[in-house]
């Protein structure tokens, strides 16, 4: 992972990758077999369509995007929504008010959950549901590199102090929690995001009903 973004620290994604008035700028904040990217438009700006061999993950940080091809709107995204580009598509992104999202690229090896359908458009929280007294979490993308995650932890669970073995980047959805980083505690809401370096100590806990997202990266 970028190592601009410090590990042990909340901070926000969309608020790092402000758009800039008729620009969009991207930028690899972990470069691999799986790339990650975040973009960012500008209200009224494009990526052209393209056609991609490989999919290509994109969850929107911020403000609303949409994603289109040569046959018209693939589909419409906001803050918290997730789309898998089809493959051997033409496939743009454009923005009329503006937006900041992330995007995974994922390879044909990669094992994709089937919850998640190219070309359809998921609200990531939604994904996983609460339960009582548990924490519930499913996989929807892995590889031997590279892992991604989307948990549910009901009010008062958690997970104990623990170390993995690669950078982690926590996408907060909904809720509240606290995150112990080597000793230290750290509330996060949704809407933030926080980094684990790679053999740090961490533990999370529920302050309320609580989900997140975590990317875990191994090269």
């Amino acid at each position: 992972m970028d190592e601009r973004r410090k590990a042990g620290e909340t901070f926000s994604i969309a608020s790092a990758h402000a758009p800039v008035p008729g620009c969009t700028v991207s930028e690899v904040i972990h470069d691999g077999e799986n790339t990650v990217t975040v973009f960012s438009l500008a209200a009224g700006t494009d990526i052209s369509a393209e056609l991609y061999t490989n999919h290509k993950l994109i969850l929107v940080n911020d403000g609303a995007l949409t994603v289109y091809g040569t046959d018209g709107v693939i589909g419409n995204l906001n803050a918290g929504d997730l789309i898998l580009t089809p493959v051997r598509t033409a496939v743009g992104m454009r923005s009329d008010q503006s937006a900041v999202y992330t995007e995974i690229a994922i390879r044909r090896e990669d094992r994709m959950n089937d919850a998640v359908k190219p070309g359809e458009v998921f609200h990531l929280a939604e994904l996983v549901p609460y339960q009582d007294g548990r924490v519930v979490n499913m996989d929807v993308v892995h590889n031997d590199t590279m892992k991604f995650v989307v948990m549910a932890f009901d009010k008062g669970t958690g997970l104990s102090e623990h170390a993995a073995p690669g950078d982690a980047l926590i996408f907060a959805l909904e809720g509240k929690g606290t995150i112990r980083y080597e000793g230290v505690d750290h509330p996060i809401k949704a809407g933030e995001n926080f980094r684990f370096a790679g053999g740090g100590l961490h533990a999370v806990h529920a302050d309320e009903k609580f989900k997140m997202a975590l990317l875990l990266t191994l090269k």
